[in-house]
């Protein structure tokens, strides 16, 4: 409640309740310019309709962000995608078409998820299969890969240029670069305005800060980064800032000289003040110091102003020179192999004693495997209806009337884990418990097999800013020129 009034307050102090009129200004001699967002991560999908409401106004570009870290650190280790090959192809088969007809730049950023080689080239895939179905051979496509060499990464780190993001990271050390499997850096605008001012309509960037390809854009058209980055902040969730706010809808920011308006394309949603400020807040530590890649957005004196029912204007948005160039690096390393069981718990005297269960079941499976090292493996719980989210910080003490109890045994190989957690499933399965009255089984299974072998677990390694030197900074990130014409799909193992 205390963040939720601070986001109210700071509402208030903005001129949350003047009013102005719609400005006029063509977009054909630069006075404003239109950026159509079409959802929050490429792949999620957005309706039809909202999208082509958007194209109807001549946007001057689209752009998408495809990346997240949401999920941990399992896409960048692995190299997966974080959406399928079919959802990406139904998102940028219209994305593409309609952006090609109407010759506008497009931008994807952190293409595949987490934006390393892998996830770029399976979007380059996509790509190549749109191109081929609508022959547009001639689209003039630049890629900014966003993968960082490891041995710059441990020469920065020896001159002291790298640093942990926060307190949790652990250090940087020559045995965890090694064990990584791959390094990104959330790139800035600099490189992607390079691809643009090239002349690539359809630049397609590994791992990037999130409000970049909209920063880049706005630069691109003669537009101050002050409202490129504000309004990237916003867009890139797409309708995420509206009410009611979904990432599975298109929005259309508009910037000029003093501003810029954000307004969504369906009817269904309206933007207000309060939500799109309380957006600004989003994912961040500071009320109004927003640090991305060499600059400091300082949101104190913004102002969010009603321009019609749904759509709001911004202006006095500040953004700064950082004092040092800094780009934050995203590594994983595998670390162990996962088995998990999902069961139901509806027994009323098991939910009281179900702590004590769980302790004395993990205590037997370590008896019983007293020849395996207890630091080889971990075993967690997790109680949904009790605890299952905020755990030891859950305020809430009544007990529920069912469980949903989810356990997991992480350890050193796949063997390991699926011996331990078929042995703590049958422990608590015929656990005997004061007050039992049937034998017929503890628990109740919503799948068979009951345990799940989900494969390689992996950690941030790497989560680190990394110092720049002001010539560095497109040469950490290098632009590639494709041609569509001679261009071969790449194998994705």
């Amino acid at each position: 409640m205390l963040f939720i009034q601070k986001i109210v307050d700071f509402c208030k102090n903005c001129d949350m309740l003047m009013k102005v009129k719609p400005r006029r200004e063509s977009a054909s001699d630069m006075e404003q310019m239109k950026i159509l967002a079409p959802c929050g991560i490429l792949g999620y999908g957005f309706p039809k309709e909202s999208f082509l409401r958007g194209i109807e106004q001549k946007p001057d570009a689209i752009v998408v962000d495809a990346g997240s870290t949401d999920a941990g650190p399992h896409k960048l280790g692995k190299g997966v995608a974080i959406v399928s090959n079919t959802a990406m192809f139904k998102d940028l088969e219209l994305i593409i078409t309609h952006g090609y007809r109407l010759g506008i730049p497009m931008v994807i950023g952190s293409a595949g998820g987490a934006g390393g080689k892998i996830h770029v080239e399976r979007t380059l895939n996509v790509i190549y299969d749109i191109i081929q179905k609508h022959n547009l051979q001639d689209l003039d496509t630049a890629v900014v890969w966003g993968d960082i060499d490891k041995d710059l990464v441990r020469s920065k780190l020896e001159q002291g240029k790298v640093h942990p993001l926060g307190n949790t990271v652990k250090p940087l050390t020559d045995q965890r670069l090694d064990e990584t499997n791959a390094i990104v850096a959330q790139m800035g605008h600099e490189p992607i305005l390079k691809a643009l001012q090239s002349g690539a309509k359809l630049v397609v960037c590994g791992r990037a800060y999130d409000p970049s390809p909209f920063a880049a854009v706005t630069a691109y058209y003669g537009f101050s980064l002050d409202y490129g980055y504000h309004m990237g902040k916003i867009l890139e969730c797409a309708a995420l800032c509206a009410v009611p706010g979904t990432t599975k809808d298109c929005m259309m920011g508009t910037v000029d000289k003093e501003g810029f308006v954000v307004e969504p394309l369906s009817d269904q949603r309206r933007c207000t003040k309060l939500s799109v400020a309380a957006h600004t807040f989003y994912e961040k530590e500071h009320p109004y110091i927003l640090h991305g890649p060499g600059v400091v957005m300082n949101l104190e004196q913004c102002r969010f102003l009603q321009l019609t029912d749904r759509s709001v204007r911004v202006e006095n948005s500040r953004c700064l020179p950082a004092p040092v160039y800094q780009v934050k690096l995203e590594g994983a390393r595998q670390t162990a192999y996962r088995t998990f069981v999902i069961a139901g718990v509806r027994d009323p005297l098991m939910i009281q004693q179900l702590p004590q269960i769980e302790n004395e079941a993990v205590e037997q499976v370590a008896r019983y495997y007293s020849d395996v090292s207890r630091e080889d493996y971990q075993i967690n719980f997790f109680n949904y209806g009790i605890n299952g989210v905020l755990g030891d910080l859950e305020p809430v003490q009544t007990l529920p009337h069912e469980v949903g109890l989810l356990f997991e045994v992480v350890a050193k190989t796949q063997e390991m884990a699926d011996m331990l957690c078929a042995t703590l499933r049958s422990t608590i399965l015929h656990f005997g418990y004061e007050g039992r009255k049937s034998t017929a089984g503890n628990l109740a299974f919503p799948f068979a097999p009951s345990d799940v072998s989900f494969g390689p677990v992996y950690e941030f390694s790497v989560y680190h800013l990394m110092d720049l030197d002001p010539e560095e900074i497109c040469g950490l990130f290098p632009v590639e020129r494709l041609d569509w014409r001679t261009y071969e799909k790449r194998e994705i193992v």
